[in-house]
């Protein structure tokens, strides 16, 4: 896999998005395939509606695939949901390590999956400590840095390239659509998860 197949353009997942995409109006959708009708997504969200999303003529799927915390070390580049506690720590809710070499959306923006929470990218520095309560270790990103939490029962998880036929109704999606909703939403990018589990994001 080359990593360019990763990176360019309007990245439709938000923790790979270039960073003048991620200024773009932008909106999360979560559920399972509706249907697929040439360029047009149907997906049922978890409230029960069914919106439509058109998907540009680059469009991809990768599959969100489990690994083991270790693969988190020093020098790794990962991204993360998480909720800043009192002191500052964020607890993790989720966390997707990027291939070597791919560093994308560093920084920290607010994210929907839970109150209070926000998505961070930056890079490991400094120790990774482990304990009882998960691992524990420093992300820093240009104009700052947050000390991350890992419970042990977190999903640790990369992204390996899958195939369009795996688009089908039924399989549970994870998509970022640009546009303001008046226009319609488009996206070139797909996250499935692995034997019908859905995306942890």
């Amino acid at each position: 896999m080359t990593y360019s197949y990763w990176l360019g353009g309007a990245v439709a997942l938000a923790l790979i998005m270039p960073a003048a995409a991620q200024d773009a109006p932008r909106k999360i959708f979560r559920g399972e395939v509706a249907s697929l009708d040439g360029q047009t997504l149907g997906v049922k969200t978890k409230d029960g509606q069914t919106i439509s999303v058109t998907l540009t003529p680059d469009w991809r799927v990768r599959v969100v695939v489990p690994i083991g915390v270790e693969a988190i070390h020093t020098g790794s580049f990962i991204g993360t949901a998480q909720v800043p506690q009192a002191d500052g720590v964020g607890r993790s809710l989720e966390v997707h390590v990027f291939p070597p070499g791919v560093k994308s959306g560093e920084g920290e923006r607010d994210w929907d999956s839970q109150k209070g929470a926000r998505m961070t990218n930056g890079t490991v520095t400094g120790e990774v400590t482990a304990d009882a309560k998960g691992r524990e270790l420093t992300l820093t990103f240009p104009g700052g840095s947050r000390k991350i939490v890992i419970p042990p029962d977190v999903p640790v998880v990369q992204f390996n390239p899958a195939q369009h036929a795996d688009i089908k109704p039924g399989v549970q999606v994870f998509i970022v659509a640009m546009g303001d909703g008046s226009s319609g939403w488009k996206t070139n990018n797909i996250a499935i998860g692995q034997n019908g589990a859905a995306p942890p994001m």
